[in-house]
Formats: C-alpha cells, sequence, structure tokens
C-alpha cells in the first residue's frame, strides 16, 4: 500500500527544538521535513543567546582592559570599534547557520527556505503554493519581541536590530526590567556608552531571587549607568539631527542615539492557520499543549517558546528531543520542566536554580537559608569594591538543596555544576564533605555559613 503523507513529520520553524527535533526523528528512521521562512538556526544562534554572549565577551573585555595596569599590564592607545566586533559576532552566526544546514542535511532532513501554513490536521501549504501532507506536525516557530503602544515606537529597535546597528550608540536609553533588558544595558555601558535603563517597578528580574538581584543596581550605578525606576516611556521623538529625545511618565527627558525596547517576548503564532486544525491558543497567544507537547489536535505537537512553558534554548532542545523519542522512537519521555538551571548575563552574572527563598517558604514547614559574602579575588584588581554573594535554600527536614542562586564573576559556569548536584537531590551535608578547590570562588558553594535566625517553622 502507498504511504498515504509525503512525510512522517514536517516541522514548521528550524530553531533550536525543531533541529533537533528533526535530526533525532529522522535517526528513528521517520521521513522528515523542515520548513523556515527566515534563517536556520533560531532566535538562539541568529539573533539571541550565541551573539549576545559574544558581545557579553567583548564587553567584559572592555572593563577588564582598564585593570590591566594594575596587574602590571602597559596598554597603550586602545580603542573600540563597533563595525569591527558587529561584523565578526555576524560571521559567526553565518558559520552557526550552516553548520545547522548540515547537520539537517546529514540527517537526511529535507529543508524549505519558505513559510508553511497548516491547513488541516495533517495539511501545510508553503509560502510557493505547493501542498504537503504529513502523519505528525510540530510547531516550534518560537517568540518574537513585543514593542509597546507608545508615541514614537516606531523610531526604537528591539533585540533583533540590535546586532545589526551601523553605529555604536554613544547614548543609550533601554527599556525593560528582565534579563534581556539587563544584559544589553551591561554591554552597552562597558563599550562605553551612557546607558539609561527605564523601567515600570521598582524591581528587575522579578522571577529570580531578589536576595541576590537587590545587590545588582548599586553595582549597574556604580559602574556608570543611569536608573530610571518606577517609570516607562511616554513618547520617543525623532530630532532634526537624527538623535531620539525620550520623555518620561516621570518627567524625566532623555536625548539618545538608540532605544532598545525589551519588554518581553510573544509566542510567535500569528498567521499559522492553526485554527484550520481546530487548536485555540492561550490567552498570550501560546499553544498549548500536554506533558508529551501535543496540541488539542491529537497529530500536531508544538515545543518551545511557542507553547505556554519556559522560554528558554536548552529546554526547547529537551523538548524537541523528547517529542521524537516519543512519537518516533517508541520511548515515551516527559520533560521535567521543574529545577531548570538558568543565568543572567548581567555585569557581573546572576544564576539560579531551584525554589527562591519565597518559593520554599511557601512549600516547605521548615527551611534553612546558607549563605556567603565575598570579594572576589579576580575583583581585587578592580577600584571598585564589587562583592559576590552566593545563597543557598536548604529544606530544614530533610537537609536537602532545594535551590541555590548567586551574583559574582562567572556564576552561570560555576552554577551548571552545581546544578546537577541539586537536580540529584544531594543534601547541605553532601556540600559540605565536598574539598574545596582553593582559591576560587567555586570553594564558596561547599563553605557557606547558616544566617542565624533565618529557619522558617509555618
Amino acid at each position: 500500500m502507498p504511504d498515504p503523507f509525503d512525510y512522517d513529520l514536517f516541522v514548521i520553524g528550524a530553531g533550536s527544538g525543531g533541529v533537533r527535533a528533526s535530526r533525532i526523528a529522522a535517526g528513528h528512521g521517520a521521513r522528515v521535513a523542515i520548513a523556515e521562512e527566515y534563517r536556520i538556526g533560531g532566535t538562539c544562534v541568529i539573533r539571541g543567546c550565541v551573539p549576545k554572549k559574544m558581545l557579553v565577551y567583548a564587553s567584559m573585555f572592555a572593563d577588564e582592559l582598564h585593570h590591566a595596569r594594575n596587574k602590571g599590564w602597559t596598554i597603550g592607545d586602545a580603542s573600540f570599534d563597533w563595525a569591527t566586533l558587529r561584523d565578526f559576532v555576524n560571521s559567526d552566526v553565518d558559520r552557526l547557520e550552516g553548520l545547522y544546514g548540515n547537520t539537517l542535511g546529514s540527517a537526511g532532513v529535507e529543508s524549505f527556505a519558505e513559510r508553511a501554513v497548516i491547513t488541516g490536521p495533517n495539511t501545510l501549504r508553503l509560502a510557493s503554493g505547493r501542498e504537503i501532507s504529513a502523519a505528525h506536525i510540530l510547531i516550534a516557530t518560537g517568540s518574537w519581541p513585543v514593542m509597546p503602544d507608545f508615541a514614537g515606537a516606531e523610531h526604537c529597535i528591539t533585540s533583533n536590530e540590535v546586532f545589526h546597528l551601523e553605529e555604536f550608540p554613544q547614548r543609550m536609553v533601554v527599556m525593560g526590567g528582565g534579563y534581556i533588558a539587563v544584559e544589553f544595558a551591561g554591554v552597552f555601558n562597558a563599550l562605553g556608552s551612557k546607558v539609561t535603563l527605564v523601567n515600570r517597578s521598582e524591581t528587575i528580574l522579578r522571577s529570580y531571587e531578589q536576595g541576590i538581584v537587590e545587590r545588582l543596581p548599586p553595582i549597574m550605578q556604580a559602574r556608570g549607568m543611569d536608573l530610571q525606576f518606577n517609570a516607562r516611556i511616554e513618547h520617543v521623538t525623532k530630532l532634526d539631527d537624527g538623535s531620539l529625545r525620550v520623555t518620561l511618565s516621570n518627567g524625566a527627558v532623555i536625548d539618545a542615539d538608540q532605544v532598545l525596547v525589551a519588554t518581553g517576548r510573544a509566542p510567535n503564532t500569528a498567521g499559522l492557520g492553526l485554527e484550520n486544525a481546530g487548536i485555540a491558543l492561550g490567552s498570550k497567544g501560546e499553544i498549548p499543549v500536554d506533558a508529551f507537547s501535543r496540541t488539542s489536535c491529537e497529530n500536531i505537537y508544538a515545543v518551545g517558546d511557542v507553547t505556554d512553558r519556559v522560554q528558554l534554548t536548552p529546554v526547547a532542545i529537551l523538548e524537541g528531543h523528547a517529542f521524537a523519542d516519543t512519537v518516533f522512537g517508541g520511548k515515551p519521555r516527559k520533560v521535567d520542566h521543574a529545577t531548570i538551571p538558568t543565568a543572567v548575563f548581567s555585569q557581573p552574572s546572576i544564576a539560579s536554580v531551584g525554589l527562591t527563598e519565597e518559593q520554599a517558604r511557601q512549600q516547605y514547614s521548615e527551611i534553612n537559608i546558607y549563605t556567603s559574602d565575598f570579594r572576589p579575588m579576580k575583583n581585587i584588581f578592580s577600584p571598585r569594591m564589587e562583592r559576590g554573594f552566593y545563597k543557598m535554600v536548604v529544606d530544614g527536614a530533610s537537609d536537602r538543596v532545594l535551590g541555590l542562586h548567586m551574583i559574582g564573576p562567572e556564576s552561570a559556569e560555576i552554577l551548571q555544576s552545581a546544578a546537577i548536584a541539586i537536580k540529584a537531590g544531594l543534601t547541605k551535608a553532601d556540600f559540605d564533605d565536598t574539598t574545596a578547590i582553593h582559591p576560587t570562588m567555586a570553594e564558596e558553594l561547599v563553605l557557606l555559613k547558616q544566617v542565624a535566625g533565618c529557619n522558617a517553622l509555618l
């Protein structure tokens, strides 16, 4: 009997989740095709975490260059050229996009460089007009920056455009209090821009442990940033010389060369034709799915930022892999969305895994808090008195570590290994029994001391 479908799996969106799902499904013997209307690699590779982290590294070098004299180095005339950095970063993005394309080709996945729209539970239409049928459809179209509605918003940029600026902005206004806003504010400040961060409340990084986050704003200010809290942009006016005048709700007026709006991202679901398969969107435009990434249409699935779960690249990859194993590998697998390690590449960086103190107090009858407040040896070369701070949240009854949160140099690199221990359910005693590597910042993890009077009996 001839196969009734053109493909076993058709994937819409060649980002991290879609590429992983395609490759694994093909490895299980499925006939797979994928459509991507822009560039292979998705947000992370093309306009997200990869190029952003490269900018972070470059900006960190700029900061450390100022401390070289204390390390015995004499630096001559040093200057920064934005175009060189920008072009280098974008050339590496091109390289990675090619590698992603090669990965799909090597796996036997057929790629279509055009938009695909769902026309029914098992059918799609490409932008070229070609009609395609598939036994299963996976939606992995990611998310897209949200631009708030205010006068002059058309003069502003989002994180999509920030990697392609023609000229380096000597003055930049960044609107937002999430990780994207905080990271780019730190990058451009360190590279020499006069940065103003505007946030509608007095709290940034609201989902993170506030005992850690509260240490960041004073450091940002000490590094030269202007923080305008409890304010929002009312309107942006473009002046005759091409610069921008930003008026805030608190009455402040700020002149800038660029205004970066980073107030959140929305699932990229518009125009996908989901209604043709009977799939209703959630209140924020997301695709509701079950534990196995299945939508309300039994043969259509969704992974990554387009769903109502966690918007992180590694999570999308895990979801894509689990989907392929479940549907094509005969190994039903769910992704555990608890105890996910995350990081903010602020300067200094923040990293977190597990429950915050507030969350733990709501779920456990007794908790213990352990901390370490220290000045990293690396920071001694800097005239700024920046300190690191680590905080561990522990179940008082079982001694199991529930959460670990930190701010300081290389926090994300340090936390990754510790996250394994927390995921495995290790105890504070297990940390204490581990020999420290001295002198390192990471040794503070096995030297944490209990905060007096922090026990909570609820």
